[in-house]
């Protein structure tokens, strides 16, 4: 795809991009996919996901307590338990506010491995990374911020997304559709947002302005960008998802960057 050609204009050292069609094929690709990048806040939706085969799997439930008093999992996965962005501090009521929360995370990393009396970052792996063929993943630390990938593994994820496999499709369209609608938060690096829409461990597009995705992306596209220069969306009205790792952390440049870039992309999808 021509239109990805544009990260060989990012201010960055290295950068790799794919855009992945519905049934898992691949429309294009740029830079070196095969090259391994520390994933930052990417590392959240496949922490998700594995909490939600879990919860499938019935070692866990979205509605059992987890995190602060009153919260549940679903809390956690949709940044609504009330705790504080990187430490053990609750700011809110559950599910009045959407306070973004690596710590959040950590917790449900915490609460799995209890339950399943497994560490998180090996059941990940059972759950999610070996089915997939995600060899080059791996999780070394943290299930908030501290994956490591490629972009060829990221476009099995995605298209696992778009044609779930491991999860049944009620799982899927219920992670990545607004979980606790209307609250308001902050997108971070993009401000205040009202209503600032989660799913479960996705953010959802919806009519946020401005946003890290395209001004043509449809409301119902769902994703996450982390802040080492990496983003995934999956747009289902385009049929296509699309995966950009870099090696520059997020700033300036990415808040210029991304939104043309995915832009292209949709535009070529369309033309095609």
């Amino acid at each position: 795809m021509e239109s990805l050609r544009k990260i060989e204009n990012w201010p960055v050292e290295h950068a790799a991009a794919a855009v992945v069609r519905a049934d898992g094929s691949w429309a294009g690709s740029h830079g070196p996919t095969d090259r391994t990048f520390a994933l930052a806040s990417v590392t959240k939706p496949l922490a998700a996901y594995a909490v939600l085969v879990a919860v499938e799997e019935g070692a866990i439930e979205l509605d059992e307590p987890a995190g602060p008093a009153g919260s549940t999992v679903r809390h956690l996965l949709a940044h609504t338990s009330g705790l504080a962005f990187d430490e053990q501090r609750t700011m809110a009521e559950p599910g009045t506010r959407r306070l973004y929360s690596n710590a959040g995370f950590e917790t449900l990393g915490d609460h799995l491995a209890k339950a399943a009396d497994i560490p998180f970052p090996e059941y990940l792996r059972q759950a999610v990374l070996e089915p997939l063929g995600m060899t080059a993943t791996d999780l070394p630390g943290s299930p908030a911020k501290d994956g490591v990938s490629t972009v060829a593994d990221l476009a099995r994820f995605a298209a696992e997304l778009q044609a779930p496999r491991l999860l049944s499709r009620q799982t899927v369209d219920e992670a990545t559709s607004v979980v606790f609608p209307g609250l308001p938060g902050v997108l971070p690096g993009f401000g205040h947002q009202r209503p600032n829409d989660w799913g479960l461990g996705f953010e959802i597009r919806d009519g946020k302005s401005p946003h890290w995705t395209g001004a043509s992306s449809s409301p119902r596209t769902y994703g996450h960008f982390g802040q080492s220069g990496t983003f995934l969306w999956v747009d289902p009205d385009a049929g296509a998802a699309c995966v950009a790792l870099a090696d520059r952390p997020f700033g300036d440049w990415a808040i210029e960057a991304w939104p043309p870039l995915t832009d292209a992309v949709l535009a070529e999808l369309r033309g095609a």
